[in-house]
């Protein structure tokens, strides 16, 4: 039996990069997965005792918006790396649709496809990849020079992003005369050189030592209040994943397990293996008060201070515990809840 793929139209979606009903599958005849409900309900394991084949990505739709920062977070081998590679067809997906602006991206060929990896998109990845015998500033401007941009052009927008990312100064310096940190910069450089509309960063950070990849955190978050690109970034780091991302897609064995915001994975766990991956995360640091307020009790003054729901626990407990009235969590003039005391110690107590 083969099941006939359905999927919504784009034109309906207001999504920057939207993905639908996404599989790569290695091995023999890779196709017949996919289009097999029998098959592609079976565990990694026994489809691969089956057939042969893995199913590196496994049925993955999302959609990114235009400035998000969405963020893929797995351990080794769920397949976030695969997927990214797939979003450019740098790795052929083997079924789904990859919707950029209203354009399937599996329909591109391959002149279709050099342009859009040009202009529109750009990947920032684990290893440097930097050219050893260029300098700073010609390695930023590489993929200007492949696009055939002239060299004072090519120079003017390479200067704009060395100094954008805090490298003025160490444009005529080779990248073995620089730090982890610095050459990694320059990486992020050459991405935003090409004034992408999509930045891919698989792992960027995690060869770096735990200051430096700490830095380069507040780099991009930084980068992207400034210059607002929609972000695709890959890592296995939750604390990494919580401190960039607007949204998390948590993946197991090619799939979703679940999909939401940092406070949302922490605050309403989808199954155990999320509950158990975000055990140690610090809830007063990622829970707002929308999570943790409740209705007034009868009697209870209405009179104390306000807050937003989007206040962090971790900024409130002071106002909180320092009040004599419970706090109201208002949102466009409307009580959503309150909180006291006992509210608040239960968080942090837990962090």
């Amino acid at each position: 039996m083969t099941a006939q793929l359905e999927y919504p139209d784009p034109q309906e979606s207001d999504a920057l990069l939207s993905i639908q009903g996404l599989w790569k599958v290695f091995g023999p005849k890779p196709a017949r997965v996919p289009h097999h409900p029998e098959l592609a309900a079976l565990s990694r394991e026994d489809l691969y005792r089956r057939t042969g084949c893995t199913a590196a990505v496994r049925d993955l739709s999302f959609d990114v918006a235009p400035g998000e920062v969405f963020v893929v977070m797995g351990l080794s081998g769920s397949g976030k790396s695969t997927l990214v590679r797939c979003l450019t067809r740098l790795v052929e997906p083997t079924a789904g649709r990859l919707i950029f602006e209203g354009e399937d991206l599996r329909a591109a060929d391959e002149r279709r496809l050099r342009t859009l990896r040009r202009s529109k998109f750009s990947m920032v990845f684990q290893h440097f990849g930097l050219l050893p015998h260029r300098k700073v500033i010609d390695n930023v401007s590489y993929g200007l020079e492949v696009r055939g941009e002239g060299k004072a052009d090519r120079k003017r927008r390479a200067q704009e992003v060395i100094d954008l990312v805090g490298l003025r100064g160490n444009e005529n310096l080779y990248p073995e005369q620089l730090s982890g940190g610095m050459q990694q910069r320059v990486g992020l450089a050459r991405a935003l050189a090409n004034d992408p509309d999509v930045l891919l960063f698989d792992e960027p950070f995690s060869a770096l030592d735990p200051l430096i990849r700490r830095e380069m955190q507040t780099e991009v978050v930084r980068l992207h209040r400034e210059v607002g690109k929609t972000m695709v970034f890959i890592t296995h780091d939750l604390s990494e994943a919580l401190k960039l991302g607007d949204r998390i897609l948590l993946m197991r064995d090619g799939a979703a397990v679940q999909f939401g915001t940092g406070d949302e994975l922490v605050g309403a766990p989808a199954d155990d293996y999320v509950r158990e991956f975000v055990r140690d995360v610090p809830r007063a640091d990622v829970l707002t008060l929308r999570w943790i307020a409740r209705r007034p009790r009868d009697g209870e003054p209405l009179d104390g201070p306000e807050l937003g729901p989007d206040v962090l626990v971790r900024e409130a407990t002071r106002l909180v515990l320092e009040s004599d009235r419970p706090v109201k969590v208002v949102s466009a003039g409307q009580l959503l809840g309150v909180i006291g005391d006992e509210e608040i110690l239960a968080v942090v107590a837990d962090s």
